[in-house]
């Protein structure tokens, strides 16, 4: 039996993302379609790009449906209109492939998962990857979400602060949490870059997108406020992004362009992970950050800023890790990462201990979860549609 509904016939799993050009959300759709094909279902994704970009490879076997409708929109009707025939376009393929479970993954494609699922004989299911209030998600956006919804067979958080949040704003609405699972070991990648730390040196990892809500410039204004006392440490930020011009000239300006560095995007991130003394999520706002989950995995000590979500569900503070308050704080921050940073009696311990996320994120469990959504969905459709 498979983890579908195959007493009807139809174990097919359809995802539907926007890209898979790279992001937390795009590697878990990865995962979810490697595991349940590998579990007999049948699984296929629809993105609104091409494959060209793409940062994930879908596994062989994994059905891959293009559109082709990406490109920007504007706003006003042409914004519509792209969107009507995006939610058509993805109406035709479902029509056609007919699925057992459509899962759209993050907010605009759980939106026309919905939309393009009416009347259809398929099960479809809206996901949160980030925290709502934290999100920039335009006015009209925001009223489709209100609509869809509590139209959804079931709505998955990746946080119980998530959850909650949607449940209190969104009438209709009862938000189940399932967290990422922890993928380790971690795949090898391109692009391989050297992860070597020169003798003598010792290195702070942080990972992410460069991008604001990633906080990488309080983490840079808090290392440059403690570099002296450390001489022999260096910060890597490793990821891409339209922040890259911005951090770099605030490095440049306080003159430790040798000590901290952006090598870009690593294909071999454990080898990274493994060559790190200490890491830290300095994230404004998160969901369910996969990196605290790998580097916790690879037993590295960790920190994070205490965010509204994210961060507190993974560490469990002072056993396993540490939690920064007030997040969003860089004084604080550098306090804590001096404190980690001179005691590594102190590094040892928490690290001891945070290889424990293997447990309670393993895939198996998070897989079980998924498979009673599945289930749910099937019980609660005749009174949502």
């Amino acid at each position: 039996m498979t983890a579908l509904d195959e007493s009807e016939g139809r174990g097919h799993l359809m995802i539907v993302i926007h890209s898979l050009r790279g992001g937390g959300a795009e590697r878990v759709a990865v995962d979810l379609a490697g595991y349940w094909l590998d579990h007999g279902c049948r699984v296929s994704v629809v993105t609104q790009t091409s494959g060209e970009h793409d940062a994930y490879r879908l596994p062989d076997g994994v059905q891959r449906h293009a559109l082709a409708l990406d490109s920007d929109s504007g706003g006003g009707l042409r914004a519509v209109w792209a969107n009507v025939r995006r939610g058509w376009a993805l109406r035709r393929i479902m029509r056609r492939e007919q699925p057992a479970v459509v899962l759209g993954m993050m907010t605009k494609a759980s939106i026309l998962a919905v939309i393009a699922g009416r009347g259809l004989p398929c099960r479809v299911i809206a996901t949160e990857h980030t925290h709502p209030p934290a999100q920039h998600l335009p006015a009209a956006w925001q009223r489709m979400r209100r609509w869809a919804y509590p139209r959804a067979d079931a709505v998955v958080a990746l946080t119980r602060g998530t959850a909650d949040w949607l449940d209190a704003q969104i009438p209709g609405v009862r938000a189940q949490v399932i967290p990422n699972a922890v993928r380790w070991p971690l795949p090898e990648g391109e692009p391989a870059l050297d992860a070597g730390v020169p003798e003598g040196r010792r290195r702070l990892l942080a990972v992410g997108r460069l991008h604001p809500i990633k906080g990488f410039d309080l983490l840079v204004r808090a290392f440059v406020s403690i570099a002296d006392l450390f001489p022999d440490w260096d910060l890597v930020i490793l990821g891409e992004g339209d922040q890259r011009p911005a951090l770099q000239l605030q490095i440049d300006e306080a003159g430790l362009g040798a000590r901290i560095s952006m090598p870009g995007r690593a294909g071999n991130i454990a080898d990274w992970y493994g060559q790190a003394d200490l890491y830290v999520l300095s994230s404004r706002s998160e969901g369910l950050s996969n990196t605290l989950l790998e580097a916790m995995a690879g037993g590295l000590p960790c920190l994070a800023f205490d965010c509204d979500t994210g961060p507190r569900e993974i560490i469990r503070d002072g056993i396993d890790g540490v939690l920064v308050r007030p997040a969003g704080d860089h004084e604080a921050l550098a306090a804590w990462l001096s404190n980690l940073m001179a005691h590594p009696e102190l590094r040892e311990r928490v690290a001891r201990r945070a290889a424990d996320v293997l447990d309670r994120f393993s895939v198996p469990r998070v897989m079980r979860m998924w498979q009673q959504v599945f289930s749910d969905s099937v019980r609660g459709r005749s009174a949502r549609h």
